[in-house]
């Protein structure tokens, strides 16, 4: 038997083994070349390494960084997969998936509030934005609590026009009554600090 066993074997100018040997080989992911592990193969004479295959080891990697092979050769590049960060445009998440550097018009610092505005180092709250919507949400809070008392006693209100409401239902009615007079008083402008009146049971 004349083959010779070696821990690498030389290859001729087509990328095939002179002679059968052992040779360590650097896999990588067919999709986007990062490394995902050696293994030793033995390659008869006239046969190349497997295909996503190298016989370049890999450069060392640090924190946040990962090897690709691409266009012959070993490439370091940034890691942040797993990560969340956030759009400078509209605040919001995203989580990254695939390896590289950061997107565009993306920070890893967190909005405090959904009225943040990036000013290109951090993030500012529009006060106005914030105010004008505090206000709206108010607006909108109070139609719908007096349209639920309304709907509520519109009963009683019948009964008492027609002389036909009974005491006890009397006395709800003019409980309620005064929760409408205390949420109509509310003013939405004064909008985030408005202690709403509590609705009778």
């Amino acid at each position: 038997m004349n083959e010779k066993l070696a821990n690498t074997v030389d290859f001729d100018e087509n990328g095939l083994a002179k002679f059968s040997g052992i040779v360590s080989v650097y896999n990588f992911s067919s999709l986007t070349g990062e490394f995902t592990g050696t293994c030793e193969e033995y390659l008869m004479a006239g046969i190349s390494i497997p295909e996503n295959s190298t016989i370049l080891p890999p450069p060392e990697t640090k924190k946040n960084t990962l090897s690709i092979f691409q266009d012959g050769a070993w490439h370091t590049i940034k890691d942040h997969r797993g990560e969340t960060i956030y759009s400078t445009i509209d605040g919001g998440a995203i989580n990254i998936t695939q390896p590289g550097d950061y997107p565009s018009e993306t920070t890893s610092l967190k909005p405090s509030t959904n009225f943040d505005k990036w000013n290109g180092m951090a993030w500012i709250t529009d006060a106005n934005a914030q105010k004008a919507a505090s206000i709206k949400e108010a607006e909108l809070k109070k139609e719908v609590l007096i349209k639920e008392a309304n709907e509520k006693t519109q009963a009683w209100q019948t009964q008492l026009l027609l002389g036909i409401i009974s005491d006890e239902d009397k006395d709800s009615l003019i409980t309620w009554m005064k929760y409408v007079q205390a949420v109509q008083a509310v003013d939405p402008q004064t909008a985030p600090s408005i202690t709403w009146p509590v609705k009778p049971v």
